[in-house]
């Protein structure tokens, strides 16, 4: 069998040896797979499963953002100083513990503590400052003087009030202790009635409705957040991470749930124990892809048969591309194991994108095959004459793709670097795999040229006949119309912009995120603070004022700050305090016997002593409490089981309330030298420098303030580091790394052009659709509200390797049939078809929980959409007149 006759002589320069060379080298190549087809899938069978087996056995996730990048940059370097010098800093867990009372947090926090430091196979460092023996007696000294003079006197006032109940915790002794208080209103304690009376209202109303709601002393004091509003506690957990799972924390994790279960009793109330942090997240975001990748390729998969359904209406041939998709697919991921050994969170979805080009090459060799058995061909001549006719082109577009992903090979984005190798050998693969796999399976599944369908009448395509139809009459019109759009996007695509946090990329359902967004919402939280190691004495000396002094930094703290001021002035008001509260912390008194009786009758003269304030009172608030208190100890009732539960929520804190005051009424003067080993180290390193933490005074949650925030401590500090500098310097990077990507990609690609094209006209015609199709994106990125990001800023360079392929298909095919027959041929159907199974490839990735690869795929989709009108409209109409001018010349 002879090569097909070149048509193109003629119409454009002849054709050069190597062109012939490579027509005859195709032609033989597939004669030689038809000759070998079983040998020929057995070994692809083969090399497939051995390339899933190591891909399986070796291939790795790592979600690490920060290795996204080089570790050579600046800022990475930064961030390993600090990480070196302060190990237990890094990759660590935050357990964050919710009850309704301080008290109730702090037991719940400090029991949990000591859970986990228990399981040193599962966590190397639990820190829980507050629980530290050191620091809970010398609280007192961290309140400024006025606030620790207000709470003396608060304690003063109600220290015989706390003696009494100490002694009689009861509800007999409580309303002996209220009753004094109606007699004589200006007593000091009665202004807290109106606040105490709501909360043992709380308290009763819940034991009626069989819920423990332990009422906190400490918030009738002064001391705590009161009823309604939850009070947190702060553990910081170091995990031993597993790297042999695909989520390394997930065991440390499971452990503090199992333990905040193991902690939770009735006097906690209701207890509430999330985890976040730096392990926590990666974790997460390791599932959301894990879970979501695997719905994502099924999707895929699924659409990309459904639309080869509806453009080949072949069952065989359907068949034949498929099987050579997934051969294809698990030689790439055996490469992408050998080379790498690894995926992040952007080339992990490099099987989407191989699904949606690799079907690319297949629906033109498909459709070539299917025009030559409607030629009145036989299988094996249209098997040959498919090779010859589009294996040039195909082999064009793979460089063209491969080019888009390769770009970003010599950038610093490791992560696109790594995505660039593994879907630009990719390239290479599925043309290898479609130009050898797929005729072999159509050597052993021939097909009849009764079973095509891939032409309408008279071999002539429906679609080409449409827009055929209506660019011969318009084309002046529908370029005048792409001018007038590609101006206006032109306008609209200087507001587009990168979205540098990655927070935004990861699944807002997600524990880690949802923690993590409710933190940032606190005014007693602060997560973007930025951290600078000082060299000596000397260099903290300079670098605390100076940072101190910029306007952008809200506060800057170090080992000193863990040093409460003016401690001499504090030390006398403490001491006073343990004057008169030393009643308070003598042994109590004998309880007195159980009475059943007793206790009843407490609860009616407290509800009638309630009742009385109500009446008697002119504060309205004071009166609406103790009315509330009144009718639910009428509610309660005489049953004793109850009135049990009720005694012990309304005193069961009141013990810790007074171990508390007397444990902090030992405090005693300090310094840096004698804070607790484990609170310094988290300061000082091992090799004497200091941590300085600074604190933002706006909200980087905007992008603007935290560029603001970053540099202006660079320009006091530039080694500082922390997750502000990481988001705006890395944001720096990829936009670096994208232009860089870009301009290499377009470069690359004209170069390319002007070889195969040789002629500047025919490379114009080629790249101003795609340069059309670019400033749409960027239009759309403006218009939809979607911000470039680590994840999609690949589209643009990508968009230029992929939609070149589709220009240079129409081109070099009108140079064979002649621009004003080119849409007659089954090319433009081939273009359709493989731009669409490309958009609903990657069109699945938008359903990806993790945000990052659903902006991927949402903006590759609308992207390629464009590409594609572009290339079926404007580049036939712009070949329409390139051909209407040449005639006339």
């Amino acid at each position: 069998m002879t090569p097909p006759a070149d048509r193109s002589a003629g119409r454009g320069p002849p054709r050069s040896r190597l062109k012939r060379r490579g027509r005859r080298a195709l032609l033989r190549w597939t004669l030689l797979v038809q000759r070998h087809a079983v040998t020929v899938v057995a070994l692809a069978i083969l090399l497939a499963g051995a390339s899933l087996a190591l891909a399986v056995s070796r291939l790795t996730i790592n979600t690490e953002l920060s290795d996204l990048l080089s570790p050579e940059l600046p800022y990475r370097k930064n961030a390993e100083a600090i990480k070196a010098a302060f190990p237990q800093l890094d990759r660590t867990l935050t357990v964050v513990v919710e009850a309704e009372s301080a008290e109730a947090a702090e037991a719940a926090a400090g029991r949990l503590a000591e859970k986990l430091r228990r399981r040193p196979t599962l966590f190397r460092d639990v820190s829980y400052p507050k629980g530290d023996p050191f620091l809970r007696r010398n609280g007192l000294l961290y309140l400024d003087v006025e606030a620790l003079q207000a709470l003396a006197d608060r304690l003063a006032e109600i220290q015989p009030l706390l003696s009494s109940l100490r002694d009689d915790p009861s509800l007999g002794g409580l309303q002996a202790v209220l009753a004094p208080l109606l007699e004589d209103p200006a007593h000091p304690a009665a202004a807290a009635l109106a606040p105490a009376f709501a909360r043992m209202a709380e308290t009763a109303e819940a034991t009626v409705e069989g819920r423990a709601r332990p009422l906190s002393w400490r918030a009738l004091t002064g001391q705590g957040p009161g009823r309604g509003s939850a009070h947190r506690e702060f553990l910081s957990a170091q995990p031993v991470l597993d790297f042999g799972t695909l989520q390394p924390a997930r065991a440390a994790i499971d452990a503090i749930h199992d333990a905040a279960d193991a902690i939770s009793d009735p006097l906690l109330g209701d207890l509430r124990v999330r985890v976040t942090g730096q392990a926590a997240m990666r974790d997460d975001e390791l599932k959301s892809l894990k879970d979501s990748m695997a719905l994502v390729s099924l999707v895929s998969l699924v659409l990309v048969v459904a639309l080869l359904a509806i453009g080949l209406r072949s069952p065989r041939l359907i068949a034949a591309m498929v099987a050579t998709l997934f051969v294809g697919l698990l030689l790439t991921a055996g490469f992408a194991t050998l080379a790498i050994g690894q995926l992040n969170i952007i080339s992990v979805a490099f099987a989407v994108l191989f699904i949606g080009l690799s079907v690319d090459f297949g629906i033109h060799y498909a459709l070539r095959y299917q025009e030559g058995l409607s030629g009145a061909h036989g299988p094996r001549s249209s098997l040959g004459r498919a090779a010859v006719g589009v294996g040039g082109a195909l082999a064009l577009s793979a460089v063209a793709a491969a080019i888009g992903f390769f770009s970003f090979l010599p950038t610093a984005y490791r992560g696109l670097a790594e995505l660039g190798l593994i879907s630009g050998v990719g390239m290479f693969i599925a043309l290898f795999c479609n130009l050898t796999v797929l005729p072999a399976l159509l050597s052993l599944l021939p097909l009849s040229n009764r079973r095509t369908g891939a032409t309408g009448s008279g071999g002539t395509p429906p679609l080409g006949l449409w827009i055929g139809d209506v660019l011969g009459r318009h084309p002046r019109a529908v370029l005048a119309a792409a001018l007038g759009f590609g101006l206006a996007a032109a306008a609209v695509a200087p507001w587009a912009w990168f979205d540098d946090d990655p927070l935004n990329l990861r699944d807002p359902e997600s524990e880690s995120v949802a923690v993590l967004l409710e933190l940032i919402d606190d005014p007693n939280v602060e997560p973007y603070t930025v951290s600078v190691l000082a060299q000596d004495e000397d260099d903290l000396a300079d670098l605390l004022p100076a940072l101190s002094a910029l306007p952008e930094v809200a506060g800057v703290d170090s080992l000193a700050d863990l040093v409460p001021e003016a401690q001499d002035d504090k030390l006398p008001v403490i001491e006073d305090m343990a004057v008169f509260l030393a009643p308070l912390l003598l042994p109590p008194a004998a309880a007195p016997p159980f009475d059943a009786q007793a206790r009843d009758d407490g609860r009616r003269a407290l509800a009638e002593t309630a009742m009385a304030m109500a009446a008697e009172t002119d504060n309205g608030a004071l009166a609406h409490a103790a009315r509330r208190l009144a009718s639910a100890l009428v509610a309660v009732g005489p049953d004793p089981e109850r009135l049990d539960r009720l005694e012990r929520n309304l005193f069961a804190w009141l013990p810790a309330l007074v171990d508390r005051i007397g444990e902090s009424l030992g405090a005693e003067p300090f310094g840096p030298d004698d804070l607790p080993e484990d609170l310094r180290d988290r300061w000082v390193s091992a090799d004497g420098r200091a941590r300085i933490e600074i604190r933002p005074a706006e909200d980087l949650r905007d992008q603007q303030a935290r560029r603001r925030f970053v540099a202006a401590v660079q320009s006091v500090a530039p080694q500082a580091s922390g997750a502000p500098v990481v988001m705006t310097e890395g944001g720096r990077a990829v936009i670096g790394a994208y232009r860089q990507a870009a301009a290499t990609a377009v470069l690359a690609i004209v170069l390319l052009l002007a070889v195969l094209l040789r002629q500047a006209a025919a490379v114009a015609l080629v790249l101003a659709p795609l340069l059309l199709a670019a400033v749409l994106t960027v239009a759309a990125t403006v218009l939809f509200g979607l911000p470039f990001n680590f994840a999609n800023v690949i589209v643009l360079p990508l968009l230029f390797g992929l939609g070149v392929a589709s220009g240079l298909h129409i081109v070099l095919r009108a140079r064979q049939a002649g621009s004003q027959r080119v849409l007659r041929t089954s090319t433009p159907r081939a273009v359709l078809f493989s731009a669409l199974t490309t958009v609903g490839s990657f069109g699945a990735l938008a359903l990806s929980s993790h945000k990052g690869t659903a902006s991927m795929g949402l903006l590759l989709t609308i992207a390629i959409g464009l590409t594609i009108v572009c290339t079926l409209v404007v580049l036939p109409a712009l070949l329409h007149e390139a051909g209407r001018w040449r005639r006339e010349r």
